[in-house]
């Protein structure tokens, strides 16, 4: 058990391929509560967030069992990938939500990031107020666009990898995050919110 806790993911998947248990024990315990976080945050919902998170683990466990696991990746990049599908069908089960496409009244400018630094004491409640804004303007965003902010900036996923996990190309998962920029500037202007870091 010790060998196996310091092996990576990827090793671990293979590991458990080849008839290992508790290699997949090792594996749901480093990923699921990423994982469980990048579902709820897209669903919006625990409940469902609950059901999709198992149904998504069965079919992890199910397609490792399969041999359809290459390692050619990251193992948590791929279980996001097979997360991404089954939230997209719970969306279309359920027809609870439609996602909503950027269209060409989203046109403005670029986003610009810039470095959040602790200062004085009125400055970190300024920074706390504007990240709780930012919170909220993102759980106003479509689907698709509050999805890949997440996958960027809370689970530091390259574009890369973000297209991968939710199977557009590249150029798609930077269009969704620049509309997903636009949307939050637009947001904040139409409710007065000021979203400059001190």
């Amino acid at each position: 058990m010790e060998q196996l806790k310091t092996m990576t993911d990827e090793q671990l998947a293979i590991k458990y391929m080849e008839g290992n248990n508790q290699a997949f024990d090792i594996l749901l315990s480093r990923n699921q509560n990423k994982l469980f976080a990048y579902i709820l945050f897209v669903v919006h919902d625990e409940g469902l967030a609950n059901d999709v998170f198992q149904e998504t683990f069965v079919k992890i466990i199910v397609k490792l069992q399969n041999g359809l696991y290459e390692p050619s990746g990251q193992f948590s990049a791929w279980c996001m990938r097979i997360a991404h599908n089954v939230i997209m069908d719970a969306f279309r089960r359920q027809k609870a939500r439609h996602i909503v496409e950027p269209n060409e009244d989203n046109d403005l400018g670029k986003l610009r990031h810039k470095q959040v630094w602790e200062g004085n004491v009125e400055g970190r409640y300024v920074n706390e107020q504007v990240l709780r804004d930012v919170k909220t303007l993102m759980d106003k965003l479509p689907d698709t666009q509050r999805e890949v902010v997440f996958m960027r900036f809370y689970q530091q996923m390259s574009f890369k990898e973000i297209a991968d996990a939710t199977q557009v190309s590249i150029n798609t998962a930077l269009g969704r995050m620049r509309y997903a920029v636009l949307n939050m500037r637009r947001m904040a202007k139409k409710n007065g919110i000021l979203l400059e870091i001190e």
